[in-house]
């Protein structure tokens, strides 16, 4: 790893927002980017209408109307899906570094400052991911919640040190994770066919593949506004379910029918240890966090298995 000043490389970064009918949130979205303590001269934003049918397209419009000095730019992506939003952002975008936000997340103030610190810090590195704290906006936090869930809510806090992503750290959510534009166009941009979940998994790996120096970055920190639809059963049911359906399709295009089998076999694996924790749980007068951690991963089982699993 090699560092460098600050001021002898400033690349310009490109926030990419691939937005779908978020009302609710995407000026609040907007308006913590517009009051990030970074020059207004190193950095963009991108916002990328994915087919939106409610009033987010319209309030996005208002608002850049509103505030023509900003940075800001709209794009329309006809093709419904968060990757094929992403996707286009690259294509979109003039800057080195491209950060992807959720267009429900809110960027603390120095959020875009600390990532142009890091990736001019660690000029080798091809990407990083920050810390993602939840924010139940509409409804408090469930008592069925638990650390085993943090995916359900992208909630990524893995400390208070920079390292590399490894082992059981995962990956960068996409939600909040930035990568060198280069590495993006090498690998031919995000796999869009995966349309809901687990295209930052597939970025990742493919990115690291070429270049493992993904960082963590904890102080990249934006907060994920949680709302009351996404507490209801439904959605964590369809949510684990579609995640299963697409971790069997990335898995397929990746490594082939072979590498299928025995993803299955680690699911199927996972499901049995949900089914101890959920008696753990219960032994400790917890038994409805032990039961959601059995539902996360019996609905991932079933989608696995579901030829197809249509959201949105």
């Amino acid at each position: 790893m090699r560092s460098v000043n600050m001021n002898a490389i400033s690349p310009i970064i490109s926030v990419i927002i691939s937005t779908y009918n978020r009302q609710a949130y995407i000026i609040t979205c907007l308006q913590c980017l517009a009051w990030q303590s970074l020059s207004k001269d190193k950095y963009e934003v991108v916002i990328v209408d994915n087919h939106c049918t409610d009033d987010t397209a319209a309030l996005v419009k208002d608002f850049l109307h509103q505030n023509p000095a900003l940075p800001f730019r709209y794009v329309y992506e006809d093709q419904k899906g968060v990757s094929f939003g992403r996707d286009r952002g690259i294509h979109e975008a003039t800057g080195e570094i491209l950060v992807y936000l959720d267009d429900d997340a809110e960027a603390e103030p120095d959020l875009l400052e600390n990532y142009l610190s890091f990736f001019n810090q660690h000029i080798d590195a091809a990407g990083a991911g920050g810390r993602i704290l939840p924010k139940y906006s509409e409804k408090p936090k469930p008592i069925w919640m638990s650390s085993w869930l943090n995916g359900f809510i992208a909630h990524v806090d893995l400390g208070g040190d920079t390292r590399l992503f490894k082992g059981r750290m995962k990956y960068p959510i996409g939600c909040n994770m930035a990568y060198r534009k280069k590495y993006l166009e090498e690998i031919g941009g995000f796999n869009t066919l995966l349309t809901f979940r687990g295209d930052d998994k597939y970025i990742y790996i493919a990115i690291k593949n070429i270049n493992p120096e993904i960082y963590y970055v904890p102080t990249a920190l934006v907060r994920h506004n949680i709302p009351g639809r996404r507490l209801q059963f439904s959605y964590l049911k369809t949510l684990y379910l579609k995640t299963g359906n697409e971790e069997k399709l990335r898995v397929r295009l990746k490594d082939g029918t072979g590498a299928v089998v025995i993803k299955f076999f680690e699911f199927l694996f996972k499901f049995g240890v949900s089914i101890a924790i959920w008696f753990w749980y219960a032994i400790g007068g917890r038994e409805i966090q032990g039961r959601y951690v059995f539902y996360s991963q019996w609905f991932t089982l079933l989608g696995f298995l579901k030829r197809d699993v249509f959201v949105r």
